[in-house]
């Protein structure tokens, strides 16, 4: 491996380089072996860049940037496409907030639907049984396309997306009211593109796979099969993706509008909210322009970072996280971590993480501290001051938020 200044690079054998902007934090070897797996495709471009939140994923590596011409990966977006945060300041202040926050949590999880519940003739409490009028008007800005991509494929058709738009989700889905350095109160959410979102990337990446064996291609991972470009496949899969990435912006759109409407049923005091917002995908596919060329970049838990472009770095359940400026730094193609990224699978944390531990490391934050919430304890995730440590070149800090309340699904 190579040493540059603020990554490293390693040579893959048959294949492009990759650089990686890890030092000083944890990567599995499995990662490192995903990463190698991408990096010979024959039509990635210049080389695959490695974000220091990587760990691995199904397919393409989380935290990993993956540009490309005449073809696309669907498993290199993943199935929650359009996944990604949103964040609002307010005009509150610390001094604001009451000092038990047990009421601003129950009241958030009281106008988001979030979680999943399953059950024959039950509904799922993280979707609306009827949808306000609200979420209907946002719905009818998107549903003539969806009606375009469902004559193609009618399978969508009966998903959850009218239901699920506004609603927060399970596994690292979160909304947090977290306080700056100043000790301004800001509001902020992560999730994607919920339930249709993920039909259509399931159904594409299995499409792609039957491709493969259909055309006799053979893959380093089957995971990786790929559409490629000027097929019928391609530009409806690209249609699909693009369509759920706006799903998924309008509906962090509409959580922050419900929970500010829960945050004012709470605090009687007026207030502004979206004061300085900012609203980035981490897992999406989108055409860009590097290194003079118009290529197509696929960012799995990776958020784009040119120079000026806000984005949001969250860390764990008790940890810190960041609003920040892209550097634009053409290396990383424009790019920075989605996160602090894992250390331990979901298995793992429930196996080695005790409830004890769960409780301490979230000490001072109001959120859920039971069993299930194992999974997303701070001990399951990289540190995320190494982690920004290790990307200083790519995005610079302008805002540190510590969280009081937590929602999780």
């Amino acid at each position: 491996m190579t040493q540059l200044s603020n990554f490293d690079v390693q040579h893959v054998e048959g294949g492009k380089p990759i650089k990686l902007w890890t030092r000083g934090v944890p990567v599995d070897e499995k990662a490192h072996e995903q990463l190698r797996k991408a990096a010979q495709m024959p039509f990635v471009f210049k080389h695959v860049a490695a974000m220091p939140d990587v760990h691995v994923g199904i397919g393409a590596t989380v935290g990993s940037v993956i540009p490309t011409k005449g073809a696309v990966i669907p498993a290199a977006v993943g199935v929650d496409i359009g996944c990604g945060m949103m964040a609002a300041r307010t005009s509150l202040m610390a001094s604001d907030l009451p000092d038990n926050l047990e009421g601003i949590r129950s009241a958030i999880e009281q106008t988001v639907p979030h979680g999943r519940s399953v059950g024959r003739g039950q509904r799922d409490h993280g979707s609306w049984g009827a949808p306000p009028v609200e979420i209907v008007d946002a719905w009818a800005t998107l549903v003539e396309r969806f009606d375009r991509i469902t004559a193609k494929y009618p399978r969508f058709k009966n998903t959850n997306q009218l239901t699920h738009l506004g609603t927060l989700g399970t596994g690292n889905h979160f909304i947090e009211l977290c306080l700056d350095t100043e000790q301004r109160v800001w509001i902020m959410l992560h999730s994607g593109s919920r339930g249709v979102g993920n039909a259509i990337g399931t159904f594409f990446i299995e499409l792609a796979k039957q491709d493969m064996r259909k055309w006799f291609i053979h893959l380093p991972d089957e995971d990786l099969a790929y559409f490629p470009e000027g097929t019928d496949h391609f530009d409806d899969y690209v249609e699909a993706v693009e369509w759920a990435q706006d799903f998924a912006a309008l509906n962090r759109r509409m959580m922050m509008t419900n929970v500010i409407r829960a945050l004012r049923g709470q605090i009687a005091k007026p207030f502004d909210a979206e004061l300085e917002a900012v609203n980035c995908h981490h897992n999406y596919v989108t055409r860009e322009n590097h290194f003079g060329q118009n290529v197509l970049v696929t960012r799995k838990g990776a958020v784009r970072a040119a120079k000026g472009t806000m984005g949001i770095i969250p860390g764990s359940m008790g940890a810190k996280s960041f609003i920040v400026r892209g550097l634009g730094n053409a290396e990383s193609f424009e790019s920075c971590s989605h996160g602090a990224g894992r250390v331990m699978s979901r298995t793992q944390a429930k196996k080695l993480v005790s409830l004890d531990e769960h409780i301490a490391d979230t000490a001072g934050v109001e959120c859920r501290k039971d069993e299930s919430v194992i999974d997303e304890t701070p001990k399951a995730y990289k540190p995320i001051e190494a982690v920004m440590a290790a990307q200083a070149d790519l995005v610079e800090i302008v805002h540190t938020l510590k969280q009081v309340v937590c929602v999780k699904g």
